[in-house]
């Protein structure tokens, strides 16, 4: 009897893959290493049961690795299954709630045999968008990680020299993440050696972080406000925390230094990529937006049947919850959380910079909307017309994205 599905439950150093016919019964249970004889093997066997080249699809709870990277390029159909809709469907086979390594792998075998339609396979991007995507959430990652480091910095400070804060945080002139700050903490960190240092050597620091006007003045009002009376730490005490700041410092520069490596391959990779011009043409999507919208999105055109799979999939559609004589609407919490992050940031920027997008939003504010809910409104308008621009080819036309409106005696002719 032919295969009908085939499931392989991942761990880090061996997998378990599993192939049942059309009944659900196994006939196919093996441990593979993670290695690539186990790879070689797993295709094997695959091929062997599969009588359509291809047809034999294949579920695993990840979407990442390189035991998925090898199923892919061999042309292989795989479908990453939710672990938390493996646990539903595992109640399904055992009551018990016990469960194996061959268990799961089962489990997900079967999920392929009887509801395959109702889960959406890994999508065929091209090597280039998922090379963007890689960069892409690296940066989001890295700018997760500088916003702990700073926050830790200036939680630090303020425990034992808060003039660093009013000096780089004043007006909004300056961040703790600031080459300037980064610079003169690591060359004093500590109240006693930031007051020891004269108007020119702060001006030498400005320089070397990269300043090059108002550098004079600014030395002056930094060695005024370095300077000024604060309470003390004992001078062990703050020797020690110095010494915890300076390694602070020296992680938030590896980590600045890694950031601005990953925006230049960024601008490139997304340059380089055919759909950059069509993201780009939207109002608010820069290279930085742009490159991780696209990189989320992919550009398999077959990944999303309409806009409305896209939207779903960005967390922009809301949820209908109804029973009886109740209905309730709410935002979606199941969805892409890099994609939605970005389309909320898309969106404030829409309205900054075009009329259109500005008065769509206040029309929603207006209507009742709060800020969050108007700004996901429009995200989810957006979405609609990007997909449709991704699809044709075509890039952003406001004149045809919103048509001028027909008078009022023309619109009670026409009807």
């Amino acid at each position: 009897m032919p295969a009908a599905g085939c499931g392989i439950d991942w761990a880090e150093a061996h997998h378990d893959v599993a192939i049942v016919d059309q009944h659900g019964a196994v006939i196919v249970a093996e441990r593979i290493n993670n290695d690539a004889a186990g790879l070689a093997r797993l295709l094997e066997i695959l091929t062997e049961h599969d009588p359509i080249e291809g047809a034999l699809a294949v579920a695993i709870e990840t979407s990442k690795g390189l035991l998925v990277a090898g199923l892919r390029a061999a042309g292989r159909r795989v479908f990453a299954i939710n672990p938390l809709a493996v646990s539903r469907y595992r109640d399904r086979y055992r009551s018990s709630r016990g469960k194996s390594d061959a268990f799961d792998a089962m489990v997900l075998a079967n999920i392929m045999r009887t509801d395959r339609d109702a889960h959406r396979p890994l999508p065929t991007d091209s090597v280039g968008a998922q090379a963007l995507q890689v960069l892409t959430r690296a940066q989001q990652d890295v700018i997760w990680d500088k916003i702990t480091l700073t926050n830790r910095i200036r939680s630090l400070l303020k425990t034992f020299f808060p003039a660093a804060i009013a000096a780089f945080e004043r007006g909004g002139r300056h961040r703790l993440d600031s080459a300037p700050c980064r610079v003169i903490l690591a060359a004093a960190c500590t109240p006693q050696a930031a007051r020891a240092l004269s108007t020119g050597q702060l001006a030498a620091l400005l320089r070397r972080a990269g300043r090059q006007r108002g550098i004079d003045a600014e030395a002056l009002l930094l060695r005024e406000l370095l300077r000024s009376e604060q309470i003390r730490q004992p001078e062990n005490v703050e020797q020690a925390m110095g010494m915890q700041l300076r390694g602070l410092v020296r992680q938030l520069d590896a980590v600045c230094q890694v950031l601005a490596e990953l925006e230049e391959q960024i601008d490139l990779a997304f340059g380089a990529h055919p759909d950059a011009k069509v993201v780009a043409s939207f109002p608010g999507l820069g290279t930085a937006l742009g490159a991780r919208l696209l990189a989320e999105i992919g550009d398999d055109r077959t990944r999303f049947a309409d806009a409305r799979g896209l939207k779903a999939f960005a967390g922009a559609a809301p949820v209908t919850r109804a029973s009886g004589k109740s209905s309730f609407v709410h935002a979606r919490r199941a969805k892409n959380d890099r994609i939605a992050a970005t389309g909320y940031v898309w969106a404030l920027a829409a309205i900054r910079h075009d009329p259109d997008w500005e008065a769509r939003y206040r029309a929603r504010r207006a209507a009742g909307d709060r800020h969050a809910a108007a700004l996901r409104n429009l995200f989810n308008l957006m979405l609609g017309k990007l997909h449709h621009c991704l699809a044709t080819g075509q890039v952003y036309d406001a004149s045809t994205a919103f048509p001028p409106r027909m008078p009022t005696e023309d619109q009670s002719t026409a009807a």
